[in-house]
């Protein structure tokens, strides 16, 4: 995959419309807006997000890539790397800056490393964007 690709794979889309069904009814209006083609797509970089980034190294070398994007993205890889159904990537919110760590090892399953550290930041700084009386 060319260096063009890898850019595509990392910008900020939604990952996946889920059905009515499958959202509680609170979340459904967040999706208000998105067509069927919007949604194609989203979920078309989403699948070469995964193609690309989730796979154990091959042989003795380690292989370490730093990847800066955004929180949805950040949510489906670590929705991909838990074998969740495709909606759970939407419980999952990562702040600004946050830190996530996955580790793919040949042989074994994916490994959450961290997730959202926000152990670099100041305090003030450390929050998901939610209101205060939802922070953690």
């Amino acid at each position: 995959m060319g260096s063009a690709s890898r850019i595509v794979a990392l910008i900020d889309h939604v990952p996946y419309v889920p059905r009515p069904e499958e959202s509680p009814p609170s979340w459904v209006p967040f999706f208000d807006g998105y067509d069927r083609d919007e949604a194609e797509a989203g979920h078309k970089i989403a699948q070469s997000l995964t193609a690309r980034f989730t796979t154990a190294p091959q042989g003795d070398d380690d292989v370490h890539e730093v990847l800066i994007t955004h929180a949805y993205p950040v949510a489906w890889l670590v929705r991909h790397a838990l074998d969740a159904p495709a909606v759970r990537w939407l419980g999952l919110s990562s702040a600004n800056a946050a830190l996530t760590l996955i580790e793919y090892r040949p042989g074994l399953p994916p490994s959450i490393v961290l997730f959202n550290d926000m152990s670099h930041l100041r305090p003030d700084l450390q929050w998901t964007g939610f209101p205060q009386t939802l922070r953690p």
